[in-house]
């Protein structure tokens, strides 16, 4: 079987951070692996199928398996079928040009994480490497199924009625047991959309505040600014924004002495799965989630 020299397997990986470096907040895997042949092309044998597999290319799956040493060296994540690059990752593509010492030091990097997780390393340094991957399919799959999932999630959001998605993040509070005093009517948007207390009767500090955005755009500086106006004293406001936040709106939040915390999709979605089975039953309808069990993959 032809083998993935690590000369190659750097020319691949090289390419993708190349295409995440024009991406700071990351990108999703699909469309990174779409823009990949445009900037390595496929060998003969990369755009082959593979018997067992008909219709799987190994081009991507070859990949995807590269990937697995550079994130457990800290040079790129992937969360929900998300692939970002680290600054760290930034800084090994300019000091590694050379395609195979860029691999190399991602295998010793990945040689440390193992050692540190006391997992013997399951890479060869010396030898070219045997990327028949679908004698590992686990974690592609996992990955594949895993992104899939998120995408038909932040779908679902994205396409909510602002009412309900506000009804969402107020069902949320509930499971987290706060208790939501206010939440505001269809109207002209003042700026805030929950109030809630630790108590039933509001007479215990804080009162949350809570500003909730489902628009396409970022929330910005203005934008964070406008809502901050609205905390007074010992009050604490989250801002949840379906579509994140800019960098300079969330160093505006760190550095802000008032007590507020910026919530986007995956920060969001990550507490409405912890506190799923004590959010109230009809909130629960908004967002409903059936966990599918899978053979957990060693690497990510």
């Amino acid at each position: 079987m032809p083998e993935i020299t690590h000369r190659r397997g750097g020319e691949l990986l090289q390419g993708v951070f190349r295409i995440l470096r024009q991406a700071p907040d990351g990108m999703r895997k699909q469309d990174v692996l779409a823009r990949l042949p445009s900037e390595v092309a496929p060998t003969d044998f990369e755009s082959t199928e593979y018997p067992k597999r008909p219709g799987v290319r190994r081009y991507e799956k070859i990949v995807q398996f590269m990937t697995i040493g550079p994130v457990k060296a800290g040079w790129m994540l992937k969360a929900k079928g998300h692939w970002t690059l680290t600054d760290a990752g930034r800084k090994a593509l300019e000091q590694y040009p050379d395609p195979e010492r860029f691999t190399r030091e991602a295998a010793r990097l990945y040689r440390v994480w193992a050692a540190a997780q006391a997992e013997p390393p399951d890479g060869q340094d010396e030898a070219p490497v045997d990327l028949e991957v679908e004698t590992t399919p686990a974690a592609s799959a996992f990955e594949d199924a895993e992104g899939a999932a998120w995408d038909e999630i932040n779908a679902h959001l994205a396409s909510m009625d602002p009412y309900e998605f506000q009804r969402l993040v107020a069902g949320l509070l509930r499971g987290m047991s706060f208790h939501v005093a206010w939440v505001a009517p269809p109207g002209p948007d003042q700026g805030l959309d929950l109030v809630a207390y630790p108590d039933p009767l509001g007479v215990r500090e804080p009162a949350i505040k809570v500003a909730v955005r489902r628009r396409a755009q970022k929330g910005d500086v203005k934008d964070v600014r406008e809502f901050l106006a609205q905390l007074h004293g010992s009050d604490v406001g989250i801002f949840v924004a379906l579509a994140g936040f800019t960098k300079p709106a969330e160093d505006l939040a760190r550095a802000e002495q008032r007590k507020i915390r910026l919530l986007d999709l995956t920060r969001l979605f990550d507490l409405w799965v912890e506190h799923y089975a004590k959010v109230p039953e009809e909130h629960r309808r908004l967002l409903p989630l059936r966990p599918v069990w899978f053979l957990a993959p060693s690497e990510p």
